[in-house]
């Protein structure tokens, strides 16, 4: 019998508040320009890029992520602007923190290390933090139309990070399979 893998990802998931707001942009999108993949998770900020795993082995996976929560402190994230990876992608900028890089770098050291989870684009590319509000299904006329009108706009949202979310991929959107909260709130 072979081992059922499914997708997963590792991120931080702003309060409910902010993912609401954040959820009516992204609904914004799907009504003024036709792209409603990111509706497809909640809003979130990916630390770790999707990776297959084997279900049987979920308890191994959630155990690794309790004990490196267990050296996080809760910080700061700021969401400020929109900004683009062209020609798809429309994004809420997310500041880069030393406190965010260096959760991310961490995280994806230990994943590697001690799961063997590997991706490698993020050896190549720096960390980009971003809120994805439309992206894949955006067409290229769309993208101009939609950056055009979002590339100015302002938005400026703070929270405090204090757990990582486990998004695992049930064939159609991802849900949350399940939270760690940081050991230490500062």
């Amino acid at each position: 019998m072979g081992l059922s893998k499914r997708l997963l990802f590792v991120a931080l998931v702003p309060p409910e508040n902010i993912q609401n707001q954040v959820t009516e942009i992204k609904e914004y999108f799907a009504r003024e320009y036709n792209s409603s993949h990111a509706l497809k998770s909640v809003p979130h900020i990916t630390l770790q890029p999707p990776f297959k795993w084997p279900t049987e082995n979920l308890a191994l996976l959630q155990e690794s992520l309790e004990t490196f929560v267990q050296n996080c402190s809760a910080f700061p994230i700021t969401l400020s602007g929109f900004a683009a990876f062209p020609p798809r992608v429309i994004y809420i900028n997310v500041v880069k923190t030393p406190e965010l890089l260096k959760i991310q770098k961490d995280l994806i050291g230990f994943t590697e290390t001690t799961l063997g989870i590997v991706h490698p684009a993020s050896k190549t590319r720096p960390f980009s933090p971003h809120v994805t509000v439309a992206f894949r299904d955006l067409t290229k006329q769309n993208f101009r139309a939609a950056w055009l009108e979002f590339r100015e706009r302002s938005l400026d949202f703070e929270f405090t990070a204090s757990q990582l979310t486990l998004l695992i991929h049930n064939g159609k959107r991802w849900d949350i399979c399940n939270e760690f909260p940081f050991f230490s709130k500062n």
